[in-house]
């Protein structure tokens, strides 16, 4: 009788942790989607992370000119090769625009990331407002371009 009990509680807790491991909320998506597009920043990957972005952050620089920027301004400028980051939780926003000018996105994400650098002019930390929503079925990355 005990084995049967333990069996089923080992199913039982096999269950759950598969349940909250395949069940993620939309902000944990975010989070997760934020976070690996800054793996590839921080990797050099500029491909890969450029591959990560929205349509309309694809309109605004082509992959051959985010790739040449990317590395140009903080390889190049600032002396650095690498960098680490923190993500804030995600915070839904609804109706949000790139720009003023834009259709409004029905559903983004806000995700806050702070980037350490430490390069020829010092130690500096970049905090920018990353969006992250999905197309497609797919989670892509946004930048704010509004003034």
């Amino acid at each position: 009788m005990l084995r049967i009990i333990l069996v089923c509680v080992a199913i039982i807790a096999g269950g759950l942790t598969v349940y909250f491991l395949i069940n993620k909320t939309p902000e944990e998506y975010a989070v997760e989607t934020v976070n690996q597009f800054y793996r590839f920043e921080q990797d050099g990957d500029f491909s890969d992370s450029w591959e990560m972005f929205h349509p309309l952050m694809k309109e605004k620089f082509s992959k051959g000119h985010y790739l040449q920027d990317r590395a140009h301004v903080f390889m190049n400028h600032f002396g650095i090769t690498t960098f680490s980051y923190s993500l804030s939780e995600a915070v839904e926003l609804k109706n949000w625009k790139l720009e003023k000018d834009a259709k409004p996105i029905d559903l983004v994400y806000k995700v806050t990331v702070s980037q350490v650098f430490k390069g020829k002019y010092g130690r500096f930390t970049l905090v920018q407002d990353v969006y992250t929503t999905l197309v497609d079925g797919e989670w892509k990355v946004l930048w704010d371009y509004n003034k």
